[in-house]
């Protein structure tokens, strides 16, 4: 992992390179950002939408007991901007984007797609990775502001179901207790967990070697890398901003 995590920062650094040497294609970055956030925003909301959802029906029942169910809101909005809406929107992007990439650049690889590139003095980490990463920065913050907004919305909806909370006493707290440096943290970590999903899916499928087995093998560990590194980089962003 440590060794892969290192071929990661090599391929992002390399990235940046084709970045400033302007040899960047904005046609494909268009194309990779409708293919990497707008394709991945229906899996994305209906995840953050039933997360919110079982939370605020759990929370409900619980205020309630103590008097406190004004603040259903406020502690809803807290947990899903702060990590519900970027955590799982996220891993959505992942499971569905990130291992398309996997797969299209692994076949790539295979098919020798790549050696071809090559051949024609083109940086192939350049060429086929940073449309891809400067699309995922740029977008997967859109996709989480659009789920959070949807996520309070849905819990807005089961308090008033579950307990009969007014829709004006759930949006008082929630305006009352998030503050603007919860939502840029979102949209950063949005942003950092699209260049990670990226560069570790892209790297896995560009370090593929052998046939089409390899390729389903590629994809299954690149998802799971990316799983696990947006895990702890959640967590590393969380005790910079928060402890």
């Amino acid at each position: 992992m440590i060794k892969f995590i290192g071929l990661c920062v090599k391929n992002f650094i390399s990235c940046l390179k084709y970045l400033f040497s302007k040899q960047v294609r904005f046609g494909e970055v268009i194309t990779q950002a409708a293919n990497f956030s707008f394709d991945s925003l229906p899996i994305s909301l209906i995840i953050v939408m039933i997360a919110a959802a079982v939370i605020a029906l759990q929370v409900s029942k619980q205020f309630l007991l103590t008097g406190a169910e004004d603040y259903v809101g406020g502690s809803l909005a807290i947990v899903l901007i702060r990590e519900i809406a970027p955590g799982f929107a996220a891993l959505a992007i992942s499971a569905r984007a990130g291992t398309a990439i996997c797969a299209e650049i692994a076949n790539m690889q295979v098919t020798e797609q790549v050696d071809a590139i090559k051949t024609m003095n083109v940086d192939p980490v350049g060429y086929y990775f940073t449309p891809k990463i400067i699309s995922a920065a740029i977008t997967t913050p859109m996709v989480v502001v659009i789920a959070e907004f949807f996520g309070i919305l849905a819990g807005m909806l089961v308090a008033n179901m579950a307990i009969g909370l007014h829709f004006n006493r759930y949006m008082n707290t929630v305006w009352l207790w998030l503050n603007t440096k919860d939502i840029y943290i979102s949209l950063l970590k949005a942003s950092v967990f699209g260049m990670i999903i990226t560069t570790v899916t892209a790297t896995q499928g560009y370090e593929t070697s052998g046939g089409a087995v390899d390729v389903g093998n590629a994809v299954t560990k690149g998802a799971i890398k990316a799983t696990v590194i947006l895990l702890v980089t959640d967590f590393i962003i969380n005790m910079i901003f928060y402890l």
